[in-house]
């Protein structure tokens, strides 16, 4: 009998390992750079890219969900090569990250550590905006989003519009936007979110945000697991 109430155990912990799947998902732009692969100003990536991280308890699927970039004053997704889909079966866990690098490698820079993914977004140096949808917006204006799909969004550059909030500033060839507290802070202002600094991208291997972590936001899966091992 004791032998079949432990293989009941493990058989119930190997179902608690399947990741859920969070039904209000967290998930924000934590990180953005646009000036890979310039040929003259020493950018310091030769791609660009956007940087995503789930600050929430639980993993987040982004199935079919699109990364979409927007001149200063264009629309979202005015192209095709201006929108990235993610793959079905896309997610990422809690307290985690995610990385699509954009455009093809150039001359221009070095190359990006790591990625996840890779998409054709052709994102300006200094001033425009990217956006989080959880479906695909084609060459919309801004305040004409679909209705409940604009998940996240940030504007850069003194002539910008579509802020979340207020426009951070200009950016370079140099410098990437980053969220504050890795990913942590969001009051719906990009100019109290985020801090302009060196690129310095993370992926779905980087280490797992520890303040996300240190609050409680853990799969519930993981934390039954390593109790049984403590």
């Amino acid at each position: 009998m004791s032998r079949m109430l432990t293989n009941l155990l493990v058989l119930a912990l190997i179902a608690l390992a399947v990741p859920a799947l969070a039904v209000s998902p967290d998930v924000r732009i934590s990180q953005a750079y646009g000036g890979g692969g310039s040929g003259t100003a020493g950018p310091t990536f030769n791609q660009d890219y956007v940087e995503l991280f789930n600050a929430s308890g639980a993993t987040v699927d982004i199935s079919n969900w699109t990364i979409e970039y927007g001149s200063a004053t264009g629309n979202w997704g005015s192209s095709a090569s201006n929108i990235f889909t993610f793959p079905v079966g896309t997610s990422i866990p809690a307290c985690s990250y995610i990385l699509v690098a954009f455009g093809t490698p150039s001359a221009g820079g070095g190359p990006l550590p790591y990625n996840d993914f890779t998409g054709t977004l052709a994102m300006s140096a200094t001033g425009g905006k990217v956006a989080l949808f959880n479906a695909v917006n084609t060459n919309l204006a801004c305040g004409s989003e679909l209705p409940g799909t604009l998940v996240d969004k940030l504007a850069f550059g003194t002539t910008t519009t579509c802020a979340e909030g207020t426009r951070i500033g200009a950016l370079s060839t140099t410098t990437a936007a980053f969220r504050n507290g890795g990913g942590m802070n969001d009051t719906d202002d990009n100019l109290v979110d985020f801090t302009i600094g060196t690129p310095a991208p993370r992926y779905s291997g980087s280490p797992r945000n520890a303040d996300c972590l240190a609050v409680g936001n853990e799969d519930q899966s993981w934390s039954a697991i390593k109790a049984i091992y403590r």
